[in-house]
């Protein structure tokens, strides 16, 4: 039988819209999603640690965490750089998602870049999948992957967020 996990469950305001902010008992940024978007991020929640295995338990957003986004979404990009995270998935999902931490603010990246960069160059398709699961946007920034064609692709917290970032950052992408 697995254990159950309580996750703190804050809301932030942010310009985008209210973002959710869920945390461990270690303080560990665990998920993180949009309001608007709350169905897919428990679906992702389910099939990542299994259905009812994470428990909600609402809290005020961790002082040091609403700073740093606070601090992001005000100009400094940097300030969310070294928020510690804690995730589960597959090895491979977890390869991508630390990849995509290596994505410089300000820069984008193909799907193709990805991939050859984790040294599966031939598992673009893999690779898209495991940038959709990401339980951590933003922090682990998926935003930051467009198509080979510099056009925006899919992001679960809509095209207009994924614009909206990528401007913010000061990155180059064809609308």
């Amino acid at each position: 039988m697995t254990d159950t996990l309580i996750f703190q469950l804050s809301r932030l305001a942010t310009p985008l819209g209210t973002m959710l902010i869920a945390t461990d008992e270690g303080q560990r940024l665990r998920v993180l999603d949009w309001d608007s978007h709350r169905d897919r991020m428990q679906l992702l929640i389910d099939r990542q640690y299994g259905r009812g295995v994470v428990q909600w338990v609402d809290a005020p957003a961790p002082a040091d965490l609403a700073k740093k986004f606070t601090a992001y979404f005000a100009g400094d990009i940097a300030a969310i750089d070294d928020i510690a995270t804690e995730t589960t998935g597959t090895p491979f999902q977890r390869s991508v998602w630390a990849a995509l931490r290596e994505i410089p603010a300000g820069e984008t990246w193909s799907y193709s870049r990805l991939a050859a960069h984790i040294g599966r160059p031939a598992a673009v398709r893999a690779v898209g999948l495991a940038n959709g699961s990401n339980p951590i946007s933003l922090v682990v920034p998926c935003h930051r992957v467009i198509g080979a064609d510099g056009s925006l692709t899919g992001y679960g917290g809509g095209i207009d967020r994924k614009k909206w970032l990528l401007e913010h950052e000061g990155a180059v992408h064809r609308a």
